[in-house]
């Protein structure tokens, strides 16, 4: 695994929002993460999330065409909790320093992981924000975005708006269809230049939560999977949206108390 960060890497991430690290896992550790996440994705039978009763492709609430955006992505979460393989990969001693490292953060805790597959001809995911869709509000907030299959410009690779997370705020203008949407919120960057994060498998990227990015459409007849992971700093408290707790957990919760359930949120590292 290349997990040292260069003192130039930390300040790329500081300055645009993103970084991406090519040839992140060695091709061992490559087939292992799609052996983990593939065993993972089939013992869920198209449950989204622990907790809740959602399938892959149901409208989940946040978006009115349910049609469309079953074709953006299928999405699985917190496949660590329900797959001792995936979580082996996800609280990766590696992989947390690295997280802290580019955030700032003292402690970080896992928020969610999640598997993004596009399927053949999906459609585009776009531009968007992640921070604001979570149950807490933290500039430092960022998540890993692993390549299982080579990510390319026709099967739907990221894209970034370098920069844009210092002036995004936690408003949410979800993940709509038109492309520029977010630009209604954020018309400074409607002009800015994007940069494509093309990779081959094994590589991989990292962006702050707050970092305008989306993802194009896949225009072959092959699959774009990735594995992610978003990471909460430490010590951040409950916002008031549901997000991904778990039902009987949230029933515990009101807005203001200290997000640090173990079972859910696991402190992965701490300086």
């Amino acid at each position: 695994m290349k997990c040292e960060l260069t003192k130039q890497q930390i300040k790329d991430f500081q300055t645009n929002g993103f970084i991406v690290i090519e040839d992140f896992l060695s091709p061992e550790e490559l087939e292992k993460w799609r052996i983990a996440v593939m065993e993972a994705v089939s013992e869920r039978k198209g449950i989204k999330m622990p907790g809740k009763d959602v399938q892959v492709g149901m409208d989940d609430g946040i978006n009115d065409d349910s049609a469309y955006f079953s074709k953006v992505f299928d999405q699985l979460l917190n496949l660590w909790q329900t797959n001792d393989k995936v979580k082996e990969v996800m609280l990766d001693e590696r992989i947390r320093k690295m997280a802290a490292q580019l955030s700032g953060a003292d402690g970080i805790r896992i928020w969610h992981d999640q598997a993004l597959f596009k399927r053949p001809w999906a459609n585009p995911t776009s531009w968007h924000l992640d921070t604001p869709f979570w149950s807490f509000s933290d500039r430092k907030a960022l998540s890993i975005w692993v390549a299982l299959d080579d990510a390319t410009l026709e099967n739907g690779c990221l894209y970034f708006i370098p920069g844009s997370f210092k002036e995004t705020t936690f408003e949410n203008q979800g993940i709509g269809k038109n492309m520029d949407g977010i630009f209604q919120a954020y018309p400074q960057f409607a002009q800015t230049v994007s940069v494509s994060a093309k990779m081959k498998a094994g590589s991989c990227s990292f962006h702050n939560g707050l970092t305008i990015h989306g993802a194009g459409a896949n225009m072959t007849s092959g699959h774009r999977r990735a594995m992610t992971c978003a990471y909460m700093p430490d010590g951040n408290t409950f916002n008031g949206i549901a997000n991904i707790l778990p039902d009987d957990y949230l029933k515990t919760l009101s807005v203001g108390n200290l997000l640090n359930n173990e079972d859910q949120n696991p402190l992965i590292y701490h300086s």
